[in-house]
């Protein structure tokens, strides 16, 4: 009779690892007014751009003291739930935070998520003009060897994509104060005024194409130009794609 129930069971259901696209909202601040202030504003006109999708709670950026030297509030995990599920995200799970974080994240339901291993060095980027307090909303999201990550919405400043593992394909502008990151190729078809990664890896056969090139900063394997040297005129805001020649970024028209 054990054997039977046994394999009834084994019939019925399987667990099986499974690798899930995941929205990580890192957090600067523990005050839920200033960052349901700047959520609203930095969503307003894409308030349906998640559509459901789960997200992890980043704490690894969060100050353990404020500004007068005081131990920052704790997190009141259930209204930070709230707070995200109004902006079409499912908070499941909390990572990067202390002892007491997590004790409060599991009463309020929510699981403890491993911090991902560092990824190889990137960049460093211009000073960023948005208030300390914003919260950066990173996409990140593993595809096949060899695939292709495609992204239909607009990104937005403070907004960040990272196609981990293969290309990234963008059809909606890029603004500025967002990234567009991958370990192969970047390709955007629209406005690229933002900042484009490609072989974030170190991958330097990885291009980046854009049909109007305005970007805030263009890297390939860890070697960068920002705007800060503008574009010359036959690329600026027209079609173009940026390489690697031997240490040299080559910005070249696309007839």
């Amino acid at each position: 009779m054990a054997d039977v129930s046994a394999a009834r069971t084994k019939a019925v259901f399987e667990f099986k690892s499974a690798t899930l696209p995941l929205i990580a909202v890192i957090l600067k601040t523990s005050d839920l007014d200033v960052l349901a202030e700047a959520l609203d504003a930095q969503l307003a006109d894409s308030p349906d751009f998640f559509e459901q999708e789960p997200v992890v709670i980043d704490l690894s950026q969060l100050p353990e003291h404020d500004e007068e030297g005081e131990a920052t509030a704790q997190i009141d995990f259930a209204a930070l739930r709230s707070l995200l599920a109004r902006h079409q995200t499912q908070p499941i799970a909390v990572r990067g935070g202390n002892d007491a974080h997590n004790a409060a994240a599991r009463a309020a339901g929510l699981s403890l998520a491993a911090m991902p291993s560092a990824p190889a060095p990137r960049p460093p980027a211009p000073p960023a003009e948005a208030p300390a307090e914003a919260p950066q909303i990173i996409r990140e999201v593993p595809v096949p060897a060899n695939g292709t990550l495609l992204i239909d919405k607009p990104l937005r400043s403070g907004q960040q994509v990272y196609a981990r593992g293969g290309d990234v394909v963008v059809t909606a502008v890029v603004s500025f104060g967002a990234e567009v990151i991958a370990d192969g190729n970047v390709h955007v078809y629209a406005p690229l005024r933002g900042k484009a990664i490609a072989g974030a890896r170190g991958n330097t056969e990885a291009r980046i194409f854009s049909t109007c090139m305005e970007a805030q900063l263009v890297a390939i394997a860890g070697i960068y130009r920002t705007n800060e040297v503008p574009l010359p005129d036959p690329v600026l805001g027209k079609s173009a794609q940026v390489r690697l020649d031997g240490k040299k970024l080559v910005i070249d028209a696309i007839p």
